[in-house]
Parts: C-alpha cells; structure tokens; sequence
C-alpha cells in the first residue's frame, strides 16, 4: 500500500508544533488580555447552516459529509439517471465540514442566546477546512483564530480589532499593512455606477486584483456588460487613497457616504494610538464573503509574497439568517498557517521554542534504578528530564542527547555511585562539573 496523505493536508513533527503552539499562545494572550472568552464548535454543521453563506464560489469549496449508512437507498432513480451532482449531494448530505469560525459562532449564538450577555467576546482557535486548489500559503485543512464581537454596532471595536492586530504581529516581530476599507463604499460604487443588481459580482471582481491585475480585472467586468464608462468609474474609485477623496467621490451617494462616515469614526478612536505597523485605507479591498456589510480588514506582511495572513470585518445580520434576532457583530481571523510560513520564511522564530531536555546517562544497567529514582526528584523540581534506557554504549547515548538538542547530561558511572555525587555536563560549552543534587539542579535551573 502506497501511504500518503490527502492533498492539501501536512503532518507536524515536534518542532513545528513548538513553533505553531509559540504562535497560538501570543495569540491567545491578546484575545484574552482584549476580553475575549473561549468557546469551540464542532468540525460538522449542518448544511443548512453552512450554504448560501460564503457566495457561490464558497459554496463550490465546502467539503460534504455523506450520511451514515447506505447513502443511496433513498436516492430516486430519476436523480440517479440524470447524473446531477448538485441534485444528488441534497439526497447524500446533510452535513459539511466548516469552512470558517463565523458561521458556526452565529448559529452558537443564536443556540445559546439566553445564556451570553451582550456584547459578548469571544475567539476560537480550531481548524476549518476548504476544498481548495493546494499552493504555497494554501491549504486544504487549516487552524483559524478568530476574535469576534457580537451584539453592538459601535465601530470601537473596529478600532479596538486594528490594535489587536497591531499588538500581535508587534509581538510576532512581523511587520505588516493593516489594510481598511468598508463595505458600504463598494455598494455605493455599485449604486454611483447603475449597476446595483451586480453589487456581488463586482465586489468578487475587484477581490481579484492582486491575483490578476487591473487588466484581469477589466476583463471580468466586460463580462458583467458594463460600459466602458461604469468600468472607468470603478477604477477611478480603485485609486482612492484618503477619505477626502472617499468624501468627494460619494457626495451624491447616501451609503457611500455612510461608509465614509465610518471610516472617520474609526480612525478617530485610533487618533491617540501610535501603532507600530502601518494603517493603510484601501479602497481595492473587497473581500468576497457576501456576509459583510461595513468596516473590512486584511493584513498582509511586508516582507513575502505570500497574499493575506489575516482579515475580517463586520457583519449585521448572520444571527437573523437563523431566526435570531438581528445581531450586529464585528470579527477578525489570524491566518495561522500563512503566519507561520512568513516567521519561517523570514527567521522570525526565537532560537529556542522549547526548554531543553535534561538527559540521564549511565554507563551501566547496574545503575539504573538509581538514575529512574533521580529522574523522579528532577521530575518534582518541574525539570524537563528523562533518562535513557539502559545497556547502550556512552557514546550512542551523548549522540541522542544532541540529536534531542538537550542542553545538559547527568551522568551516573561507578565513581558517582561510590562518592554519591553526580557529574553534569553542559552539551552547549562542553563544561563539566560534580555535585550533589541540590547543587546540580541549582546548575540547571540557573
């Protein structure tokens, strides 16, 4: 049998779950230092909850879950013979592996209503999966991070979810474009131009801009058989790049005006905070999920190729969609994976992700027994510290310790025994030294 895995998926040994978990804890800090409190969802929802949220080309990228049992039994001849898939998948599934943390935190809401109070804060930290074509930065199976706030329409938290971007690629040492746009710009440039009914259309247009350029772009709007004229018009507004501009172009447009509005708002809460990366107004940012109706997020690093590692924005009306009421709610994501691809890329990592092994030798099984009763004392001074199985040569015994990376070696040998004292060698300096155990472990802990 050939083993492999599916594409799209990875494996994680030791030292990139060190280097993952660093990611997740800094994150975590700021969710938690922000007010934000934990809840998770399970990897399956109901299709029901998941379709018709993310577009059409989002809901080409869910990933079905077949029911249990014989699938087909109550499949109809007639939709079998006609070999349509979106007909049969309604027959077959039911459920879908969730394509993102904000659905399912929605559809929580709207379960749990009675038990939250508003504004409630929370952020999830769980994988998610898409149907997606592999590439570099892109996967098929994937943590998100999310921080959401849900339950007031105040654009503090706006402001409030830019510094927590802020705060965390600060602290990751990863410089970044904080990049800020608002929904209602692109409906009013929809409503400037005639063209209102192809708001989504356009939006998932100009969302491709930086993958195909001003000339893909182009394309795809001749396509929708808009004029020369209205095309124009949306790159004239593609060029805006200060909400004086923003003010002028929408003067006749209420929603455009609306979005510029917010903009201001936005911008004055941070009016007194000097961020450490840079706060960019960009009107090209669309972000094509079709559940957004205000302020949106990206961020991009400085330093790689590699597209958005975060982004987000506000949504005020996901909870109705289930029969909730009609809860406004603003969230962000921190693409982990992409995260982690750009800090590898750039040596970001701190030199040591993780506290070093204490190793135990001995040069003989006789002494075993004593080297497993000083692993327990070790064990109770909370050192990280194990000890290799007896009857193997000193030599391979130091060369697992280097391969462990290990920073320092006990070593239990007859005169040890005999003048019960123990020999600890630093593997980094090669400096050797006796002692007893509280000595030696005051030499580890220092």
């Amino acid at each position: 049998m050939k083993v492999g895995l599916p594409k799209g998926t990875r494996d994680f040994g030791p030292n990139e779950i060190y280097k993952r978990q660093y990611i997740f804890s800094i994150i975590k800090k700021y969710f938690r230092l922000y007010g934000f409190a934990p809840i998770e969802t399970p990897a399956m929802e109901n299709l029901s909850v998941l379709m018709g949220k993310y577009g059409e080309e989002g809901d080409q990228l869910l990933f079905k879950v077949l029911n249990n049992g014989d699938y087909l039994s109550k499949v109809s001849d007639e939709v079998l013979q006609t070999k349509d898939s979106q007909a049969l998948t309604k027959e077959v599934s039911k459920r879908g592996l969730k394509y993102d943390l904000t659905i399912p935190f929605a559809r929580y809401v709207v379960m749990h209503r009675n038990e939250i109070n508003l504004p409630f804060k929370r952020y999830q930290i769980q994988p998610v999966w898409r149907a997606d074509r592999p590439q570099k930065g892109r996967y098929q199976e994937f943590y998100q991070c999310d921080a959401d706030i849900i339950g007031s329409e105040s654009l503090q938290y706006e402001a409030e979810l830019i510094q927590l971007y802020d705060e965390v690629f600060k602290t990751l040492k990863l410089p970044v474009e904080i990049r800020l746009n608002n929904r209602k710009l692109l409906t009013g440039l929809a409503e400037k131009i005639g063209a209102a009914e192809l708001l989504n259309p356009i939006t998932v247009a100009i969302d491709k801009i930086d993958k195909i350029g001003k000339e893909g772009v182009s394309k795809i709007l001749t396509g929708l058989e808009l004029s020369a004229e209205q095309i124009d018009n949306i790159f004239e507004f593609l060029e805006l790049k200060d909400l004086a501009e923003i003010k002028v172009f929408f003067q006749d447009i209420e929603i455009g005006m609306k979005g510029h509005e917010e903009l201001t708002e936005i911008l004055s809460f941070l009016s007194n905070t000097e961020l450490e990366n840079e706060l960019i107004i960009d009107s090209s940012l669309a972000r094509g999920l079709n559940y957004y109706t205000g302020a949106i997020l990206e961020v991009k690093a400085k330093n790689s190729k590699i597209g958005s590692i975060g982004g987000g924005g506000r949504y005020d009306n996901l909870t109705a969609a289930f029969g909730g009421e009609n809860l406004g709610g603003i969230g962000v994501s921190f693409g982990a994976e992409r995260i982690y691809d750009v800090l590898e890329e750039n040596q970001l990592f701190p030199a040591e992700m993780q506290v070093p092994p204490v190793i135990i030798l001995t040069q003989s099984p006789d002494y075993h027994q004593y080297g497993f009763q000083l692993l327990q004392q070790l064990r109770k001074n909370e050192i990280i510290s194990d000890l290799y199985p007896a009857g193997d040569k000193m030599k391979k015994q130091f060369k697992y310790a280097n391969n462990i990376g290990a920073k320092y070696v006990i070593i239990i040998g007859e005169e040890e025994m005999s003048h019960q004292l123990l020999s600890i060698k630093n593997m980094e300096t090669g400096e050797q030294s006796k002692g007893t155990l509280e000595e030696i472990t005051s030499i580890i802990l220092s």
